[in-house]
């Protein structure tokens, strides 16, 4: 059983000597632990601090690509290495290093594919009061969203087997960790997570400039993959909304017009109509997005069977 431990790295030469000191040598149930830090563009001597340490692969990028690309690039290179478990954390020393047994322990048991680690968000010292209540509220949208029970969804220490590795897929730029649970319940993965501790705070988070930038980008990232997996619930309840206040405007207007003062609400009965013509014109999209997302599943079926050709061949 092989374990890979890989760290996304940009300009973290001051505090990944700190990261890499404290994984784990040995856990119980794997054979060989391997590290990979991904070095998304660094400026710094982040690649010369790892190979000094020991780093047995390195994956570099000639400029920064982003924190998705880079997560995506250390998937791809742990499975071409023949890694059975791959475990992702930050090079900023963060998360705890010990607690990746307990990450990845649900995996050796055979319990789940891809489990994520849980931070203690409201007792974390360096985490603002609105930090806090954006993290719990973005993890609830995207518990409704992935039909999961993941409570830090942000969380980016998180262990995945090698068959739930083959089959994620990250189209947006910005971060790995909403996308792939939201796309891992549609698969139907078997999704857990386990409490984990943090480390005091080394440096400021480079993920996101300031609040109102993180909630952005990260609501973008909640619908474009909402619309992508369940675009026929998306579109449908729309349009249902679009439909019903059609109708109900159009109520209206029967009323006023039964008790003789129709022809001073004609903007009503026009709105109604185009209420009604946005509403259908919405949930046959649905139907045709669902179309297109059932051709998705088709693809993702044959690149997942690619992907086993390619990474399993002797």
């Amino acid at each position: 059983m092989k374990l890979i431990i890989q760290i996304p790295c940009y300009n973290e030469a001051e505090t990944l000597t700190i990261a890499l000191d404290h994984l784990p040598k040995h856990i119980d149930g794997i054979d060989t632990i391997e590290t990979l830090i991904i070095n998304d563009g660094s400026k710094d001597d982040t690649v010369e601090v790892a190979k000094k340490w020991g780093v047995d692969h390195v994956v570099s990028f000639t400029r920064n690509k982003g924190l998705a690309r880079g997560f995506m690039a250390g998937i791809d290179a742990c499975l071409r290495l023949g890694a059975d478990i791959i475990v992702n954390t930050d090079a900023d020393d963060q998360y705890c290093g010990d607690d990746i047994q307990e990450l990845v322990k649900p995996i050796l048991e055979g319990k789940s594919d891809y489990v994520i680690g849980e931070r203690p968000i409201d007792a974390t010292e360096h985490f603002s009061w609105k930090k806090k209540k954006l993290q719990h509220l973005g993890s609830f949208i995207v518990r409704v969203a992935s039909g999961t029970n993941v409570p830090d969804a942000p969380s980016g220490f998180r262990a995945l087997s090698r068959d739930a590795a083959m089959r994620l897929n990250v189209t947006n730029e910005y971060t790995y960790t909403l996308e792939t649970i939201i796309q891992a319940g549609h698969e139907r993965m078997a999704i857990s997570s386990v409490p984990v501790r943090t480390n005091p705070e080394l440096r400021k988070s480079r993920l996101f400039k300031s609040i109102r930038m993180y909630v952005k980008r990260s609501a973008s990232v909640i619908i474009r993959s909402f619309v992508m997996y369940k675009p026929l619930r998306f579109f449908v309840t729309i349009g249902s909304i679009l439909m019903i206040a059609g109708v109900a405007l159009g109520i209206r207007f029967m009323v006023y017009y039964a008790n003789g003062n129709g022809g001073g609400h004609i903007q009503s009965l026009i709105l109604t109509a185009i209420l009604l013509m946005m509403g259908f014109q919405t949930v046959m999209t649905g139907f045709l997005a669902d179309t297109i997302a059932a051709q998705r599943k088709i693809i993702e079926d044959v690149q997942y069977r690619v992907k086993d050709l390619e990474y399993n061949q002797k």
